[in-house]
């Protein structure tokens, strides 16, 4: 079988090192090429053809995310990001993302030799996930909830009218989820039914994609707070590093934000949030498993479905990486196979034709 070839792209010699030993040490992984700026870089890719490369973000001669910017419009190919910045400027991070970086890892600011060293596990797992991701062209951004207030309303855009607070949206994702969480929620009107989301992400960085969703949609996005009311036209997007579950108080929905272990590796875990909608929320339930790696809530989004709710798969010619989606299918989980760009508006209008907008009486 063929290693997957990687190219280091780094302004510091001691991160190339270590990155090359890291990856070096891998019995299905080989570093081909290491570069300490961009234009290097963009001459080994041309040479060399790696499967995967990571990426600095402050570099000389021209900055990772203007390079990223560049290879993807001209010659899109898996990247991971590999940065300081990443951590400290979260928001570089979702700009990142969104560009078409498959995934990140933040280098620590202090100890980096041990540091990295901590992390070569995730960083030789995030890379393999990253050579086989389906990664496309960056094209001219869509008009966003405010640049394209004066166009017609999608059909998903359009309000709801009076609905029920009863419905809630139970959205999972990992891999690639941070652009496709977008895609459907900038779909969505004002009076959505509430949505609660987890995306798997480290501590530091969901506040920064909740303000940045928030900044985008019609809908009112946040990180979820323990005992906040889960509320129509608000999302609620788990705390890295914490678990988040949905709750009943009286007549109300709440979030339990918690710090207990992780499930399947993971905190927050989709299974967590899942589990919790198909016992407390039952047929009221909208399930959505979008593009990720692994099987982080297959088997609980079984149990939503056998509890009555209906739900959405992201199909695989439109997900970055097709584990989760794949694993939900397999496991019966499924009512729907649908590509990204159709499952807000499949969404809204089962919502509207099972009762769950009612209109006004003249």
């Amino acid at each position: 079988m063929s290693k997957i070839k990687v190219v280091v792209v780094d302004d510091s010699a001691l991160v190339r090192s270590l990155l090359a030993e890291i990856i070096n040490r891998q019995p299905d992984m080989a570093c081909i090429g290491t570069a300490n700026d961009p234009l290097a870089a963009r001459e080994m890719i041309r040479e060399l053809n790696p499967d995967v490369i990571t990426l600095d973000v402050e570099m000389p001669k021209m900055d990772g995310l203007e390079f990223l910017s560049r290879l993807m419009k001209l010659r899109p190919m898996p990247v991971l990001m590999v940065s300081t910045l990443t951590e400290q400027g979260a928001d570089i991070t979702m700009r990142a993302l969104e560009m078409g970086a498959v995934d990140f890892v933040a280098k620590p600011r202090i100890g980096v030799s041990s540091g990295l060293r901590e992390l070569g596990d995730e960083i030789v797992d995030k890379l393999r996930i990253a050579a086989k991701a389906q990664v496309r062209r960056l094209t001219t951004p869509a008009p966003t909830a405010a640049s394209g207030a004066g166009a017609a309303a999608p059909a998903a855009s359009r309000p709801f009218g009076r609905l029920s607070t009863e419905k809630v949206i139970v959205i999972g994702a990992s891999t690639g989820g941070t652009e496709a969480i977008k895609e459907i929620l900038v779909r969505l009107p004002a009076d959505s039914p509430a949505i609660v989301i987890t995306q798997h992400m480290p501590p530091g960085f969901t506040t920064s994609f909740a303000a940045r969703l928030d900044s985008l949609c019609r809908i009112s996005v946040s990180e979820a707070r323990n005992g906040d009311r889960i509320l129509p036209g608000h999302a609620y997007i788990a705390p890295g590093g914490l678990q988040f579950r949905i709750d009943r108080s009286g007549a109300n929905y709440v979030a339990v934000v918690e710090d207990t272990p992780p499930v399947n590796r993971h905190k927050p875990s989709v299974e967590v949030l899942f589990k919790s909608a198909a016992k407390v929320l039952g047929p009221n339930a909208y399930g959505v498993m979008l593009t990720g790696m692994g099987a982080d809530g297959a088997t609980a989004m079984k149990e939503m479905r056998d509890a009555g709710s209906y739900n959405y798969v992201q199909d695989e010619a439109s997900c970055v990486v097709f584990g989760m989606p794949k694993m939900a299918i397999q496991a019966g989980a499924a009512n729907e196979v649908l590509p990204l760009l159709q499952i807000a508006d499949a969404l809204t209008e089962r919502i509207r034709a099972s009762g769950g907008a009612v209109r006004h009486r003249i």
